[in-house]
């Protein structure tokens, strides 16, 4: 499994933001071998609108804190899928039907899973 250290970071910062805004089930996916725009993939559920784009403010904020560049960020509009692109690392934050529905965990099963150090589950 290939991961800079600067990808690893930036999950560790994103992990901790959502589960402070009670993010649900993270999930970090080393991606960096199938693909060449992206290490890891983090997926994480939110119960309602209102806390998937609180999760999604906190990681860009804190991200950003960190020192890092403002991501590209797509499904704000719709608010039932945001995702966030940081360059090494990719975020999914999904409402919880959407993140069933199109089951990115078991579409990247082949990819290795990255032990996170916060809100493991």
């Amino acid at each position: 499994m290939t991961m800079s250290e600067q990808a690893r970071h930036m999950l560790d910062v994103a992990t901790e933001a959502a589960v402070s805004k009670l993010g649900i089930d993270p999930v970090a996916i080393a991606v960096g071998e199938r693909l060449v725009y992206a290490d890891v993939f983090l997926i994480v559920s939110a119960s309602t609108q209102r806390q998937l784009n609180a999760v999604a403010d906190e990681i860009v904020d804190r991200i950003v804190e960190s020192g890092f560049s403002r991501p590209r960020v797509e499904g704000r509009e719709d608010a039932q899928w945001i995702l966030m692109d940081f360059g090494d690392l990719v975020v999914h934050v999904m409402l919880d039907e959407q993140r069933e529905y199109y089951a990115l965990e078991r579409l990247w099963a082949d990819c290795p899973r990255i032990e996170l150090s916060v809100g493991d589950s």
